[in-house]
């Protein structure tokens, strides 16, 4: 499996950590970002280690808790324009390190780069504390699809800035590791992404939900998931579509997912299926219950969404980059296209629609392969490497 050889956990003096993870975004918002990160949190407290969590408040009733080696800290944040379901953080300087003082961490893992992330960097800096950072969000990418080029650069070097000051950064490919190192990031350490294989799963199938959404037993289901914004290229998602239609014209599109252009398709493209936000079980009917997934973002760091869509039987159709190029055997569980070039998506779309057998088959291998990666072992090398950063050792960059 590509990027998935990882190195082993430092077992030779097994010592309980006490990490402290400061994020923008977190559960119950949904975006691969807080769903990763209460993963690793979950793993670590698994291993007995105990996790300071610092977040953005989610709620009015929402104060500081503590359950056994959980200890959560919400601070004051605000509405992103455009994502009504995401927050950011303000400046918490005075407050971290009052909490720090208090009880000190032996390591900060600063997740998300807004105020608060910065805030924690200043506050740990400051305390001497050991900090790592990752890397999940494509800032700098994203500033194109808002009319925003301009930005890309010094969106580019104020990440480079902060991620630099750091004992690492993780990231979840050596692709990405590369890429950063190309433009001037140090110290990139490769932790690949597990995924729910209970939670998500061809067993989840539900005909019932077919049949609201218009699809006969033997048409094609194609989904998206994801945020339904400018910079998940959906409009080439919809010209798929429209291609696959030609020779399946009983086939439907599902989108799973809300944001900033959801009026918009919901206006100009009645005919599609609009689930909005789903999570948990519901989320999991239907992956399970479509038959092929189209994921035409260029802008992704990872993308969570490959990972549940091949645990739930799907063959997928991306671009060659990211979990895609990781995940996705070509002509075994899915069909990528070169990074842009937007024909060969459609036709990758259009090639796997045509044969609901070979679909089928396809999504039985995608199932098959999301069953051998083994979470416990990316929990292990995170461990490892929260582990050398507070020593300061010096891990392999990539998994070894």
């Amino acid at each position: 499996m590509r990027d998935m050889d990882l190195d082993h956990p430092l077992q030779s003096s097994r010592r309980r950590l006490r990490v402290g993870i400061v994020t923008e975004t977190y559960p119950p918002e949904i975006n691969g970002v807080a769903l990763t990160i209460a993963r690793w949190i979950e793993g670590l407290r698994q291993r007995d280690h105990a996790v300071q969590l610092v977040r953005v408040r989610q709620g009015e009733g929402d104060h500081p808790q503590s359950t056994g080696t959980l200890d959560i800290l919400p601070l004051p944040g605000f509405r992103i324009p455009g994502y009504p379901q995401l927050q950011g953080g303000w400046p918490a300087v005075r407050s971290l390190l009052t909490h720090w003082r208090r009880d000190r961490p032996d390591l900060v893992h600063i997740v998300t780069e807004g105020p608060l992330g910065h805030s924690a960097l200043r506050a740990a800096r400051r305390l001497g504390i050991p900090i790592s950072t990752s890397f999940h969000t494509n800032f700098h990418g994203y500033s194109r699809h808002y009319h925003l080029g301009w930005l890309a650069t010094p969106i580019v070097a104020y990440l480079r800035h902060f991620h630099n000051q750091g004992a690492q950064t993780l990231v979840p490919t050596v692709e990405l590791a590369e890429q950063l190192r190309s433009l001037g990031f140090l110290r990139t350490q490769v932790l690949a992404r597990g995924v729910d294989t209970r939670l998500f799963s061809p067993q989840r199938r539900d005909l019932a939900l077919r049949e609201t959404w218009g699809a006969v037993p033997e048409a094609p289901v194609a989904l998206y998931v994801g945020r339904l914004a400018a910079e998940k290229n959906l409009d080439l998602a919809i010209t798929a579509f429209r291609a696959i239609r030609r020779t399946r014209p009983a086939a439907r599109l599902v989108l799973v997912g809300d944001g900033p252009l959801a009026a918009r398709l919901r206006a100009r493209h009645p005919e599609f299926v609009y689930c909005g936000m789903k999570r948990g079980e519901e989320l999991a009917a239907h992956y399970a219950s479509a038959d092929l997934f189209l994921f035409p973002s260029l802008t992704e760091t990872f993308g969570n969404v490959i990972l549940e869509a091949l645990a739930s039987g799907l063959a997928v159709a991306a671009f060659d980059y990211a979990a895609a190029r990781a995940q996705v055997e070509p002509g075994r569980n899915g069909l990528l296209a070169p990074f842009g070039d937007a024909g060969a998506f459609v036709a990758a779309a259009t090639a796997l629609a045509r044969d609901s057998g070979a679909l089928r088959r396809m999504g039985q291998i995608a199932r098959q392969a999301m069953l051998r990666l083994d979470s416990e072992r990316i929990y292990d090398r995170l461990e490892t490497l929260f582990l050398n950063a507070i020593t300061g050792e010096a891990p392999c960059a990539n998994p070894c």
